[in-house]
């Protein structure tokens, strides 16, 4: 059945083997990160922890819950979404299908609050205390405890329903938490630009463990104009049930396992970060960023709180962020590229740097037409993490990493295919690890003094490239074969990647690396 709720996902997960209910207590500062960062540079099941020592609410934790298996990191979202398949879907064809999904878009429900179960428990005002839940301390250099598994829904003036998307919160105090906002973004935009211009406060709800198909969409890069919650009802091929909040005019989704509803205030700034950050270092110095007030906390019974480890395992999609960012920011982005006219047949992150490179294969229609599609990436989508596009032929599987460094290495002239492209006012996210501190700039709105290097690279054939690979197919088969019965892992199959050949051999899909990186944060 298709994950309807997180609950629904988490048994979901249990009966595919893909789950580990830890029953032994552990605490929230350090160690359950620990475990989870261990369960993902090993690949290991996802840790659920029933008990966590902690004198508040009776709520649990879940360690990088969307993390998928290392070669196939979409498999729990198939799974979530009930595609056929789950274990065997090729990457390609699991990017179709969620594309399908994503153009069958569906309008929410409205459910009375007496029926959500996000209403089991209310408090307002002084009794909404956010030191009542054990957000984890992440890494040992953080500069707090965080919720970073999160869903902010806020108003949208061309919809009902509210925008989504993902921000990370530093818990400050029983009713202060400090946002992530990044200029660039859309809602970080609407917020510096608008509400904090007419010195408005922005009301929010902060969600804590949403359905599937919502922290999915949240990821995407949706259109302005049209609206996330849509989009998830595509995905699970069923409407998103929505519920109003107890302190604003927002609907959020009425599973949610828990909901902070509160005003990001203009003008007001706290501290944010120290944080172990998707690059695999500590990302700082502290810098400022809008101050969320808390006016309501509404939660299930006994709440599931997931979290994502940043920066574990950096490189190899081994945590939530990174799973998703191939599983839902790929499909999304492929399908925005062919509704503006490009033809796209994939669009996905490079495996290794999922948040800073991506591989978009596509045919070259015309002279200047690389040109043109990276104009439009850059300039028009919100793609501040991004900073450098690989362009290779249409039937190279972007998923595929030998694939790609061979379309690199032989089709990539680096006196005249690398370009670098960008003008002063392109903004870069202030995260990157490369950036001095006097770079990393603007902490008023949260973005970058650097504002030029972004770069793509033209690593598409000439159209002499040869169509088969060395040696017969039937061949090279029976070696994968054999390498795999003598306990060779990984054994994928060489060069060239097309649909037909991803669908029926589908280990060849995605790296499976297991290598570890060195990081220099204390974890």
């Amino acid at each position: 059945m298709t994950a309807e709720t997180f609950r629904d996902f988490l048994r979901l997960l249990t009966d595919a083997g893909a789950a580990n209910e830890i029953q032994t207590s552990v605490s929230w500062d350090l160690e359950a990160s620990a475990i989870t960062m261990r369960a993902n540079a090993t690949d290991e099941r996802i840790p659920i922890f029933e008990t966590v020592e902690f004198e508040g609410t009776d709520a649990r934790l879940v360690g990088d819950p969307y993390r998928g298996p290392r070669a196939r990191v979409f498999e729990h979202l198939s799974r979530a979404f009930e595609l056929p398949d789950p274990a065997g879907l090729s990457g390609p064809a699991y990017y179709e299908r969620v594309i399908d999904r994503l153009a069958d878009r569906r309008e929410p429900t409205v459910v009375d609050p007496a029926t959500a179960p996000c209403k089991e428990v209310v408090r307002t005002g002084s009794a909404a205390d956010l030191l009542d839940f054990p957000w984890p301390y992440i890494h040992q250099q953080d500069g707090g405890r965080y919720a970073t598994l999160t869903t902010l829904v806020a108003p949208d003036r061309d919809g009902a329903w509210g925008r989504w998307s993902r921000h990370r919160a530093m818990i400050h105090g029983r009713s202060q938490a400090s946002l992530l906002f990044l200029a660039g973004e859309q809602l970080p935009n609407r917020y510096y630009y608008e509400f904090e211009r007419r010195g408005e406060a922005m009301p929010v709800a902060l969600t804590v463990g949403t359905p599937p198909a919502v922290t999915a969409a949240s990821e995407m890069w949706i259109p302005v104009g049209r609206q996330e919650a849509t989009f998830a009802g595509g995905l699970q091929e069923s409407p998103v049930d929505l519920v109003p909040c107890e302190t604003n005019d927002l609907r959020v989704p009425a599973s949610a396992e828990l909901v902070i509803e509160g005003r990001v205030l203009p003008d007001e700034r706290l501290d944010e970060g120290p944080f172990g950050d998707y690059f695999g270092y500590v990302n700082g110095p502290r810098r400022s960023m809008p101050a969320l007030a808390v006016d309501a906390i509404t939660h299930r019974k006994q709440p599931y709180l997931p979290f994502c480890v940043g920066g574990s395992g950096v490189g190899y999609a081994e945590n939530s962020t990174s799973s998703l960012q191939v599983a839902a920011g790929g499909p999304d982005a492929t399908l925005g590229l062919r509704a503006a006219g490009y033809d796209v047949s994939m669009a996905a992150p490079w495996p290794f740097t999922e948040r800073t490179v991506w591989v978009i294969a596509t045919d070259r229609p015309y002279a200047g037409y690389l040109h043109e599609l990276a104009n439009f990436i850059f300039t028009t989508w919100g793609m501040l993490h991004i900073d450098c596009f690989v362009f290779v032929d249409a039937d190279v599987n972007p998923l595929h990493p030998r694939a790609v460094v061979e379309a690199l290495a032989l089709h990539a002239d680096p006196a005249t295919d690398f370009h670098q492209f960008g003008v002063e006012r392109m903004p870069k996210v202030p995260l990157n690890i490369y950036q001095t501190p006097d770079e990393k700039g603007n902490a008023a709105v949260g973005t970058s003094k650097s504002k030029t290097a972004k770069a793509y690279v033209d690593a598409l054939s000439a159209g002499d490239r040869p169509t088969r690979a060395i040696g017969e197919r039937e061949d090279r088969e029976r070696a994968r074969d054999l390498l795999s019965t003598a306990g060779v892992d990984g054994a994928v199959e060489p060069h060239y990647v097309t649909d037909t050949d991803a669908n029926a051999n589908a280990n060849a899909n995605t790296s499976t690396d297991t290598g570890t990186t060195t990081h220099r944060s204390n974890r």
